[in-house]
């Protein structure tokens, strides 16, 4: 089915959720723009899920732009890529924002850039089998942007399993973020051409790219230029509330499909990229460009410019905060993604990675600093759970280390969505808490 202008359905989960809060409508219309290419680039090992990548370098090695310095030993694991030409400082091992070690290659920048300043060929992918595009996206080391799942797995469909609907996801629900939207407005082109190679791997029964219905100027773009290229291409434009942009949330909406307790995407037979994974696509394929950069928003009232930026992999955040015109005002909280379920840091020595989303420095009037009391038992996480889940309850049972209480009652069903730590009048750390129950589950499956 082709699109057609008149498809405009506003539509959302039937449970829970929360009204975003109005964090990003001047932030919408600053377009993106290239930030400085950072002195000392900090690129960990680990970006994906996964176990991070073997080191392929050592100190005082010469590197180039785009050059494989991590090489991934397994199916599910990512390649990474020298974001800048330049010299080996160091291997050191660094603690990423939500815990996990890693080591992490410091290049001190120098040389010629390989892509940077260059003229710019495209390579045409009609005629390539999906294997092939498959093997590209490896080779490039594209990750789910918001996931971590290295996307040459993500797409490659088991024997036997077939694809009905793929999905753009281009609703960002977080508040502060908007630099996905700013792909869709301003290169809508690209991110269509990235679809459709998506497409041609997992060869869908429809291709639907899904936004939030108060992003208009990203509706018209993209209806407009996928009319132009006759793309078989549906928009569908959903309700603005929080977490729309959840993958289960989103199938359920558009496809009516429930995924199951454990279950994946693919079991309802779909597949879910968001807008910077499929321009990433594109970009891999048509320009055979490495995932060494990516766009971001750079938000928070503690800044003098807040920003949607594109930005080098490993640039430190100290690099960000200058790009912005420095601090007005000390922060009260730093955030690395969003703030219903980002990660705070404290040293501004945190590189941007392939899954950073967003970063924001916030003053003490955005950061919402209250003492924790009891449990009131007043409902709110309950109602506020799109997963209907017992938030409450699953902080108890994980507070007393019991684990395995807490997953009967649901715990590896949560979304992490933080609506509950959001609702909660008692300020109980909800989210915090019921993500380190299930790093306890999964770790001891792992075992």
């Amino acid at each position: 089915m082709s699109i057609t202008g008149s498809m405009n359905i506003w539509k959302t989960f039937p449970k829970g959720g929360l009204t975003p809060l109005p964090m990003k409508t001047r932030l919408k219309d600053r377009a993106l723009w290239n930030a400085s290419i950072p002195p000392l680039s900090i690129v960990p090992l680990l970006q994906h899920k996964g176990y991070p990548a073997t080191c392929l370098v050592h100190p005082r090695e010469t590197v180039r732009e785009g050059m494989l310095i991590g090489r991934a030993d397994s199916f599910s694991g990512a390649h990474v890529h020298s974001p800048v030409p330049g010299t080996v400082k160091y291997i050191e091992d660094i603690t990423l924002p939500w815990g996990d070690k890693t080591p992490a290659v410091f290049i001190e920048l120098g040389g010629e850039f390989s892509r940077l300043g260059k003229t710019v060929y495209t390579h045409p992918w009609d005629g390539l089998r999906a294997d092939r595009l498959l093997s590209i996206l490896a080779d490039k080391g594209l990750v789910g942007m918001g996931s971590g799942i290295p996307v040459h797995r993500k797409l490659t469909i088991p024997e036997g399993r077939t694809v009905k609907t793929l999905i753009i996801n281009g609703i960002e629900c977080e508040p502060y973020l908007c630099s996905d939207y700013r792909i869709m407005v301003e290169k809508p082109e690209e991110l269509i051409s990235g679809a459709r190679i998506a497409a041609a791997i997992t060869h869908p029964g429809r291709t639907i790219i899904a936004l939030s219905s108060d992003g208009k100027d990203a509706i018209g773009a993209l209806r407009k230029k996928i009319k132009e290229l006759k793309a078989d291409i549906e928009v569908r434009s959903l309700w603005p509330k929080y977490p729309q942009g959840d993958e289960k949330q989103l199938i359920k909406v558009l496809c009516g499909e429930e995924i199951s307790p454990r279950g994946t995407a693919l079991d309802t037979g779909t597949v879910v990229l968001n807008a910077g994974t499929t321009l990433s696509i594109y970009e891999a394929v048509v320009l055979q460009k490495p995932l060494v950069e990516k766009t971001i928003t750079v938000a928070g009232r503690a800044l003098r410019k807040q920003a949607n930026l594109k930005v080098r992999i490993g640039t430190p955040l100290s690099d960000l905060v200058e790009e912005c015109g420095g601090f007005v005002q000390m922060p009260a909280k730093i955030v690395v993604g969003g703030p219903m379920t980002g990660w705070g840091v404290s040293e501004l020595s945190a590189p941007i990675t392939k899954t950073t989303a967003g970063v924001l420095f916030l003053s003490a009037k955005e950061v919402h600093d209250s003492r924790k009391t009891n449990c009131l038992n007043c409902g709110r996480c309950l109602r506020s759970c799109p997963m209907g889940l017992q938030p409450s309850a699953l902080y108890k049972w994980v507070e007393h280390s019991a684990y395995e209480e807490a997953r009967s009652e649901g715990l590896l069903d949560c979304c992490e969505c933080g609506c509950c730590a959001y609702t909660c009048p008692a300020q109980l750390p909800l989210l915090r808490e019921i993500r380190a129950g299930k790093m306890i589950l999964h770790s001891g499956e792992n075992v």
